[in-house]
């Protein structure tokens, strides 16, 4: 679980770098006779971040005001919802990934021709914001995903995803030649898409428990005597990729079904036909 945390944290770190080193480096290049827009800039960034830190904080309160019947709902609601989002942001990225930077720095350069600063601050708080909601909840779902009150670890191991954010993003930067942000952002929309489907398992789980849902059947099969799914590494599997040693019917079709629903949203857009003149 803590490997998911410190991943989570890195990958939507360095995606918030990113934004802010565009918005900065732009500003560098294009507005450097107005040092109010960097200002402003880095005043958004503080509001993003405050944003979303308010955000993860009412999301603990409000659960902890729950009752555990509440509660345990709440917190397989979560788990669903960030299973949802996961997958939502990569098909966002998929598609606007390639004109993010044209579109931030579009916007950037119309607020400061208009000498709006208030505007540099918007776009960077809305940026900030919705990057960190997103790696909140994604985080909430995680952590409920677990057992116990581990807080405390957990905020080791963001602290740990974080320095590796700063240590990636230096590395693409200086070395972009060979290792490309196309070929980061490839091979970490694989490990999402694993956690989102082991947040969903997770759910399905939680909502058979509540009894929203019928198991339909008995174990499947058993590999717990080849892979167990409680010790160690089995239960490092099932955290990041939602494997069941035991499965019953639901949580096999619930598999199945995500899987294929990621096979066809992932599909390449068909180019369209060219019309004969």
């Amino acid at each position: 679980m803590y490997g998911n945390v410190v991943f989570v944290v890195w990958r939507e770190s360095v995606e918030a770098l990113l934004v802010v080193g565009i918005l900065n480096a732009w500003l560098t290049a294009n507005a450097a006779g107005a040092p109010r827009a960097r200002l402003f800039l880095w005043g958004g960034v503080a509001a993003g971040l405050v944003v979303a830190g308010l955000f993860g904080w009412a999301l603990v309160a409000l659960a902890d005001t729950l009752s555990d019947t509440t509660q345990e709902a709440f917190r397989t609601g979560m788990v669903l919802v960030a299973a949802v989002l996961i997958v939502q942001m990569i098909l966002w990225m998929r598609r606007h990934g390639r004109s993010m930077k044209r579109d931030l720095e579009g916007a950037l350069g119309e607020a400061v021709a208009r000498e709006n600063w208030w505007g540099v601050f918007t776009l960077a708080a809305i940026a900030l914001a919705r990057e960190g909601s997103e790696t909140v909840v994604f985080l909430y779902g995680v952590l409920t995903a677990g057992s116990g009150d581990v807080r405390l670890t957990a905020a080791g191991a963001a602290v740990l995803g974080l320095i590796g954010a700063l240590a990636t993003y230096m590395a693409l930067q200086i070395g972009a030649r060979r290792l490309s942000w196309g070929v980061f952002f490839r091979a970490t929309e694989v490990m999402l898409l694993l956690l989102a489907c082991a947040l969903l398992m997770t759910g399905i789980d939680g909502l058979i428990e509540l009894d929203l849902l019928p198991k339909l059947t008995g174990r499947l099969w058993d590999t717990s005597a080849i892979l167990p799914d409680g010790n160690a590494f089995g239960g490092f599997l099932a955290n990041l990729t939602g494997y069941r040693a035991r499965p019953n019917l639901t949580e096999l079709l619930a598999f199945l079904v995500y899987w294929g629903g990621v096979a066809i949203l992932m599909r390449p857009a068909r180019p369209a036909p060219v019309s004969a003149a």
